[in-house]
């Protein structure tokens, strides 16, 4: 009996501390989180217009022979020289054509050094009379029909040589691979791309612009260039050419803007979101901030807690724009006058 007794204990005592897991933690009261209001700010002479990166030269080398692939020396993000093998095709058949076209040239020399011979000896028949000249004729014609054969065929072996150079291929110049199509035993065909290499010392941004603001535009104007993905301590620079392409787009109305970057910009690639920052021209034109602090970063994912009717705190994704002091651009997301949390951590624990 005691021990029954002493069960039931131990079960209360279970059952009270999961009923008392089960409760819901204590957290902050809506009304007690700390907000801010996104306001409306002065953004000086200068409007942001969202644009990637470009590489200058940037190759698609394709086969230019059928075979299998028996050989690929590089994957995407390796670094190659001018020259460097970067593939192997499957070059068997044309070893054995070249080989062939080689014999082929040598049984033809054999056949021109005998029409030489039988040439320069009709040649020393016909000046003594003791042949005709139209069978001189035809031993000249014999003989250089054999000059023309053989002139051909090694046309044709230097052909075959050529073309076996087209099994190995190589990087036309020194750069980054940035994809391989293929693996090793694809079969290659004529045009089909084996690998995409891009020169990572030229690269630029190129931003579609309104035609209005590319008429304004005037040599030497001052543009900046922010790369956000490269960190707050190195995303700026200053462009060292500026193009404006002569045609617009019909469907956009825009023109389009290339900006060479800097041979020195590290951690910039292809493909890299940019923003260019131009003269707005006119007077000054106003952008949405809020403090910098309210920012939540989630993997890919920039957002705020946007403080609903009901006083709940909303997650809700937003795009930025230049950090200035301690206050950063919102460029979509948020309206004039909505209140997000500055403590975005308190306003996750808010249900």
């Amino acid at each position: 009996m005691t021990k029954r007794i002493r069960l039931g204990v131990v079960m209360l005592a279970l059952l009270g501390n999961a009923w008392a897991a089960a409760q819901p933690q204590s957290a902050p009261a809506a009304g007690t989180l700390e907000t801010a209001a996104v306001r409306l700010a002065r953004s000086g002479k200068s409007t942001g217009y969202d644009g990637v990166v470009e590489a200058v030269r940037q190759t698609v080398i394709a086969a230019q022979v059928a075979g299998a692939v028996v050989a690929l020396n590089v994957k995407a993000g390796d670094r190659v020289k001018a020259g460097q093998i970067v593939a192997r095709i499957d070059a068997q058949v044309a070893i054995q054509a070249t080989a062939a076209s080689e014999a082929q040239v040598r049984a033809a020399r054999a056949s021109l050094d005998l029409a030489t011979k039988e040439f320069e000896r009709q040649k020393q028949l016909y000046q003594k009379d003791y042949i005709s000249q139209a069978a001189l004729q035809r031993a000249e014609a014999q003989f250089r029909s054999s000059q023309a054969h053989v002139a051909a065929l090694i046309a044709q072996s230097g052909a075959a040589r050529a073309q076996s150079g087209f099994f190995l291929v190589q990087a036309p110049y020194a750069g980054i691979v940035s994809e391989v199509p293929v693996a090793l035993g694809d079969m290659a065909m004529p045009g089909r791309p084996l690998l995409t290499l891009y020169d990572p010392a030229a690269l630029r941004v190129t931003v579609a612009v309104p035609q209005s603001v590319a008429g304004a535009m005037t040599a030497g104007v001052p543009v900046k260039i922010q790369l956000p993905d490269l960190g707050a301590d190195r995303e700026w620079f200053t462009p060292s050419r500026v193009q404006l392409l002569p045609t617009s787009d019909a469907g956009t109305h825009t023109v389009q803007l290339r900006l060479d970057l800097p041979p020195s910009t590290a951690g910039a690639k292809p493909g890299l979101f940019a923003r260019a920052w131009l003269p707005a021209g006119g007077g000054e034109s106003t952008r949405l901030e809020v403090p910098a602090r309210a920012v939540v970063r989630r993997a890919e994912m920039t957002a705020l807690y946007v403080v609903a009717p009901d006083g709940r705190p909303v997650l809700r994704q937003v795009r930025l724009g230049r950090l200035t002091g301690d206050s950063i651009e919102i460029l979509s997301g948020v309206s004039e006058g909505e209140r997000v949390a500055l403590d975005p951590q308190a306003a996750a624990r808010i249900r």
